[in-house]
């Protein structure tokens, strides 16, 4: 029986019981955190083999000793580990440092201040970007840094409303790209359908900006829960048909494969905007850390899929308890829904209209943080106050429980209080 059809005598005598057992937990001392997409102590284990790879042996395969300086694009090795998990030419990728959004700040200031197609274009402001939501927060941290304005477009269960995005793109001039999180979507957790990817590389033919830019963050291409995970057409042979592959540039990185912190990050797109990139690049830096390039090159060799289901086995418990406590303890409820990922990192959770924020806080109140509400949103505004991301990857097991507990108690008694004064 939903909440909704309880009568006011029976939504007070629920509101008190679950009021004490909130107030119980605030005796309890706990320390959760479900806040962030964090690799937990045990994944990092898997990739202790990065430490032994090397053994004495600095040579690269085209003859380059890792040591020294150099190499702007990135070992061959490096950049074929970044094609296998991009699945585009090796000839296309850049291998850069540990960080895969230092790459996308490259692509757009880079496309502010000097553009990427070897002619006069330019991103001028005003510039605008359009941003599926909910999103990344890092997407729309970085946009409101460089002074880009976010125009919000709904995201749906195969990807981003494109019916939204043709019409503003094809409209307006001052649009001058679109982010995307294209496999196991952060934080809904959706892999875009193939028409919807097939309608992302046919964007920039019809935008109204000659400068447009599909950016296209695959942070999970390799990230499935099981043997079931989805499958994502390449956005790559798409725009190549399309004849917009110039506008067109993805990136991934192995901050979720191996260690968060010292990973290899990449950056596919045509040798136009390669070149652009590296021109930039000379002036930033004399050569990446080759010396973990060729690490993770050796350790992921022959291994990859391997290696990515050995996370999935210690991942996938961790979903499970999130979606299994969801549906008992709000199934029937009918003041929540939520995503029911088969990979990445994150589940999705919607409340009633203007509790996100209330609910984070209570969390807060007796010891468990969560993303902060809004946090889903361009500049952490989310006009329905109902989005509540949940990262259950770092928590260990019994902590998720516990911590799941917190929350769905805490959705219950908020969900009932604005019940009983409508």
């Amino acid at each position: 029986m939903t909440y909704q059809t309880l009568s006011d005598n029976e939504l007070t005598a629920l509101a008190s019981e679950l009021e004490r057992d909130y107030e119980l937990l605030a005796g309890n001392r706990l320390s959760l955190d479900l806040s962030r997409g964090k690799p937990a102590p045990d994944q990092l284990a898997l990739s202790h083999g990065l430490d032994d790879v090397i053994n004495g042996d600095y040579v690269a395969s085209d003859g380059t000793d890792v040591r020294n300086y150099g190499n702007l694009r990135g070992l061959p090795e490096a950049r074929d580990l970044g094609a296998e998990i991009l699945g585009v030419p090796a000839t296309n990728v850049i291998a850069g440092g540990n960080s895969s959004l230092a790459l996308m700040h490259l692509v757009v200031t880079t496309a502010m201040r000097n553009g990427l197609w070897d002619d006069d274009r330019r991103w001028v402001t005003p510039a605008r970007v359009l941003t599926p939501v909910p999103g990344y927060d890092r997407h729309f941290t970085l946009s409101q840094r460089l002074g880009l304005e976010m125009v919000n477009i709904d995201m749906t269960e195969d990807g981003p409303d494109l019916d939204q995005a043709e019409a503003l793109t094809a409209a307006d001039p001052t649009i001058k790209g679109i982010w995307c999180v294209p496999k196991y979507s952060n934080p809904t957790g959706c892999t875009y359908s193939a028409d919807v990817v097939e309608r992302l590389a046919r964007l920039p033919a019809i935008a109204a900006a000659d400068d447009f830019l599909v950016l296209w963050d695959n942070a999970y291409a390799v990230h499935d829960l099981g043997p079931d995970g989805s499958e994502l057409k390449s956005i790559f042979s798409a725009a190549g048909k399309q004849r917009t592959d110039d506008h067109v540039v993805q990136f991934a990185s192995t901050s979720k494969i191996t260690f968060a912190g010292a990973g290899v990050a990449f950056v596919a797109a045509t040798e136009t905007v390669l070149a652009a990139l590296v021109d930039e690049l000379q002036y930033m830096t004399i050569g990446p850390d080759k010396v973990n390039q060729l690490r993770h090159a050796r350790f992921l060799k022959h291994r990859l899929l391997d290696h990515m289901q050995s996370h999935a086995r210690l991942l996938a418990p961790k979903f499970d308890i999130v979606l299994d406590t969801l549906a008992r303890e709000l199934g029937d409820t009918g003041v929540a829904q939520w995503t029911q990922p088969t990979g990445g990192y994150f589940v999705s959770l919607d409340l009633l209209p203007g509790l996100a924020t209330e609910v984070v806080a209570m969390a807060k109140a007796v010891g468990l943080t969560l993303t902060p509400a809004g946090a889903t949103f361009p500049y952490g505004r989310d006009p329905q106050d109902r989005n509540v991301r949940i990262a259950p990857t770092f928590a260990g097991i019994e902590e998720l429980k516990t911590a799941m507990h917190v929350l769905t108690l805490c959705v219950k008694l908020a969900s009932i209080r604005q019940l009983a004064t409508a």
